[in-house]
């Protein structure tokens, strides 16, 4: 497995953050297609940049992040706009020589007769269809809905439909376990982002994710029933889901997401972390 690093939360900007990835020893970049790596608003020349640095850097890019906003593919009516901007995002990707494009896509329903979920599907296959062809994947992140149901609704999507796998949102959401569910997905896992955190209160994921979408993420740090924590000060078992996704063969990146303001000291530390317990398990 490699290390890797999202490089928008060292907090210096795009550019020193592929500069500061490298310095603390990861291996690859996460980027956000939002800001000044929008597709819309992006140059030839910034795209040009981003590429030398990370070349010059030695940093793969390991995915985009492509982030939907609100409540994802939920709202029908809002969803073409939403599509058009996933497949720009993964034409970025290739120009990126990058194959996943990560997202939030809200919360699958339980039920396949819900309206909700055959809206949420349509989207989806039609983006992944756009990553098939191109040779990528959309990537749905976990948290919003138990593992199982979130592995059929991939396999119902078809071709360049996977998942991301974030532990911590499984911990700090439900409070439950996140190593049974990497079994539940198994090769559905393109990617991964490292990160811990502590459930203070479990509640139901959908209320959890409604109201992030409501109200972003400063919303849910005042709701206060989780709290993100630097790697290995939340719930995350890392010897136990580490050898979890090397039992179901992932060798891909432990990309570090830590969403806090200036997180680089924490990000460093988590390298650390990480390069530590992969030698410890072999890995």
């Amino acid at each position: 497995m490699k290390i890797g690093t999202l490089a928008d939360w060292f907090g210096v900007g795009l550019i020193e953050g592929i500069r500061e990835s490298e310095r603390c020893g990861a291996q690859g970049v996460q980027v956000y297609a939002a800001g000044e790596l929008h597709p819309k608003d992006l140059t030839r020349e910034k795209l040009e940049l981003v590429k030398r640095t990370a070349r010059d850097c030695h940093q793969q890019v390991s995915a985009l992040c492509g982030e939907l906003g609100g409540y994802g593919f939920e709202k029908s009516e809002d969803n073409p706009e939403k599509i058009a901007y996933l497949k720009s995002v993964i034409d970025l990707a290739g120009e990126l020589d990058c194959g996943v494009v990560t997202t939030h896509i809200g919360v699958v329903p339980a039920s396949k007769s819900d309206p909700t979920y055959q809206v949420m599907l349509e989207a989806m296959q039609e983006v992944g269809a756009y990553a098939a062809a191109r040779g990528a994947y959309i990537a749905v992140e976990t948290g919003p809905e138990k593992i199982s149901r979130l592995a059929a609704f991939v396999d119902d999507c078809g071709k360049g439909v996977a998942i991301n796998y974030d532990p911590a949102n499984i911990v700090m959401v439900s409070g439950e376990d996140p190593v049974p569910g990497v079994f539940d997905a198994g090769k559905r896992i393109v990617h991964t982002h490292a990160k811990d955190g502590l459930c203070l209160e479990p509640n139901d994921p959908a209320v959890h994710y409604h109201w992030f979408a409501e109200y972003g993420l400063e919303g849910m740090r005042e709701r206060a029933t989780c709290r993100e924590t630097p790697l290995g000060e939340g719930a995350v078992d890392w010897e136990r889901y580490l050898q979890a996704l090397h039992q179901i063969g992932y060798d891909g990146f432990l990309t570090i997401e830590r969403e806090v303001k200036n997180g680089a000291e924490d990000i460093r530390m988590a390298v650390g972390f990480l390069r530590n317990w992969l030698l410890k398990l072999g890995y």
